[in-house]
């Protein structure tokens, strides 16, 4: 029987959170799914930390002032934790559309905040929690790091789906990670690009392309939502005039692109928000790998090679501390003294 290969329309989110505000940028999440489900995609992906909106203050002032303002203690409140009613109410809106989420978001877990992403199938359940492997920068005064078990590629019926946040599509190594798993749709997600515009590596031409690239190195379809900065935002975040010369309404530049890097999608005015489709079919990858199958006939692993640990790394691990003693002497042993095995006998 000859390969059939998926087609369907995938919907990428270009807008702006209801900043610092988890209940209602998920009622806005809610939206969106019912919108992207009834227009016929089956595929919906939201920008870098959609929930509740990317930590722009930690670019515009010191952290003693993030405090000071009361940011900090905002942000981690109205960051999701994944075992809380908000999270259900994100679950049950993928079951009843009937549509796979790919979310982003600042998660929550105990005192520590990490940059993730949450996939959910369409029956709402959980195909994979990430987190970003580094955050960039300043963004480490926020978040915490992620693990080898983080760059993973799911198999699902809408193919072989991953994910990576931001500036991880610059990052060679982490790129080559997922496309050796064979990754044929990808979900890049992005915050708005309008902050430090003399920051040219921060601008949308520069990211973008990454995205494009990932898809012409990967050979797969790179779905790439962007969020934007409204005016409230602008309002909340600049308290003074300096902070407005560092950041501006809009940056949101959504794109799809195909394997062979071509745009797919029509691009919306970087201040509108909305929902941008493209068709997607995955028989088009291997027309693209025919060329340049990065980690197949194209590569040279005599040459160079990849060293990946895709293990979960934990901070504490549990054990049974008997697992780590000897069998001790028991009272009706027949053994002496003299001839009993030390304690300490055959540990390592």
């Amino acid at each position: 029987m000859a390969l059939k290969h998926p087609k369907y329309k995938v919907a990428a989110v270009q807008a702006a959170p209801v900043y610092l505000d988890l209940d209602a940028t998920i009622d806005k999440t809610i939206a969106y799914i019912h919108e992207a489900a009834a227009a016929g995609a089956r595929l919906i992906a939201f920008p870098e930390t959609w929930l509740p909106g990317y930590p722009w203050y930690i670019w515009l002032g010191t952290p003693a002032w993030a405090i000071g303002k009361g940011f900090v203690q905002r942000y981690f409140d109205n960051s999701l934790a994944y075992d809380s009613s908000e999270a259900e109410r994100i679950r049950d809106a993928a079951r009843k559309s009937g549509i796979t989420v790919v979310l982003g978001l600042s998660e929550r877990s105990g005192g520590s905040l990490y940059i993730a992403q949450w996939l959910i199938g369409p029956e709402g359940e959980t195909i994979a929690k990430r987190r970003k492997l580094k955050p960039t920068h300043v963004e480490r005064t926020v978040f915490g790091e992620g693990d080898g078990s983080d760059l993973a590629v799911h198999d699902l019926e809408l193919g072989r789906l991953g994910a990576l946040c931001c500036w991880e599509h610059i990052q060679p190594l982490t790129k080559y990670a997922m496309y050796s798993q064979n990754e044929q749709v990808h979900v890049g997600a992005w915050p708005s690009f309008s902050m430090y515009e003399f920051a040219y590596t921060l601008g949308p031409e520069v990211n973008n392309a990454a995205s494009q690239i990932y898809a012409v190195e990967g050979s797969c379809f790179v779905v790439a939502p962007c969020a934007v900065v409204s005016p409230a935002m602008l309002e909340t975040l600049c308290d003074t005039p300096d902070k407005l010369e560092l950041i501006r309404v809009g940056g949101g530049h959504t794109v799809i692109y195909g394997p062979n890097g071509m745009l797919l999608s029509p691009r919306l005015p970087e201040t509108e928000e909305g929902l941008v489709f493209a068709d997607i079919d995955l028989g088009l990858i291997s027309v693209a790998k025919s060329v340049a199958d990065p980690t197949g006939h194209y590569a040279r692993p005599d040459v160079t090679r990849l060293l990946f640990n895709p293990g979960r790394s934990r901070a504490v691990e549990h054990f049974s501390s008997t697992e780590y003693l000897p069998e001790l002497q028991t009272a009706s042993s027949n053994s002496t003294e003299e001839n009993a095995p030390s304690t300490f006998e055959g540990r390592e």
